[in-house]
């Protein structure tokens, strides 16, 4: 549906133009359908850029891949190094199509103390792995699907992780995405839509945890 959007889109606004050119300036104008669109999208995503919204002051380019572009941001660091630690980094440059719900350095800081450094010691590969894949759901979920699920559900949506278990969206207080995880912590999402070109990013607040 998502691809057909747009070219609903486009059709719709070519046919109003002929519309208004053959009919008389008092006609009224039929409502822009890009409106619904843009009013179920989180504030952040309201702000970025048509092409993209960036990460940490840097550019994200959609013609690359989410290793790539997570590369460039220098407030994603932490979590490139955990990507590498945990072998990830051929995955993440696959086909796809992935969501990410990616943590920034300030997420990780939040962890307790030593909590990083160990995850990333080389034994530790597997169980950051299980943490990291816990972040990421197959397919390209965008807020405004994100959004349209968690109305569906009455307030919530499960998301089933690529590490087995789920996280459950909801709509925060203002109006952006809020995901709880297994042991009922919550990560905000702070910059949604970040499209790659296998996949989309949003950049939250906190890591989350499975079990």
């Amino acid at each position: 549906m998502k691809a057909i959007l747009p070219i609903a889109i486009a059709t719709a606004l070519a046919m109003s133009a002929c519309s208004a050119a053959e009919q008389p300036a008092a006609t009224t104008a039929t409502p822009d359908a890009t409106a619904s669109v843009a009013a179920a999208m989180p504030a952040d995503s309201m702000t970025a850029t048509p092409e993209n919204p960036m990460v940490g002051g840097a550019a994200m380019d959609a013609k690359s891949n989410i290793v790539t572009n997570a590369s460039a941001a220098p407030n994603l660091t932490t979590l490139v190094a955990a990507v590498k630690a945990a072998g990830l980094v051929e995955t993440l440059q696959g086909a796809g199509p992935f969501t990410v719900f990616a943590p920034t350095n300030d997420a990780f800081a939040k962890l307790p103390a030593g909590a990083v450094e160990g995850l990333l010691k080389p034994e530790m590969k597997d169980a950051l792995a299980g943490v990291l894949t816990y972040h990421v759901v197959a397919g390209n979920v965008d807020a405004a699907a994100l959004m349209a699920q968690i109305k569906a559900g009455g307030g919530k949506a499960t998301l089933t992780t690529v590490q087995g278990a789920t996280l459950t969206a909801t709509t925060g207080d203002m109006g952006g995405i809020t995901l709880t995880d297994a042991k009922g912590g919550t990560a905000h999402v702070t910059t949604a839509d970040v499209r790659q070109s296998n996949g989309i990013v949003h950049v939250i607040d906190s890591v989350l945890m499975p079990k």
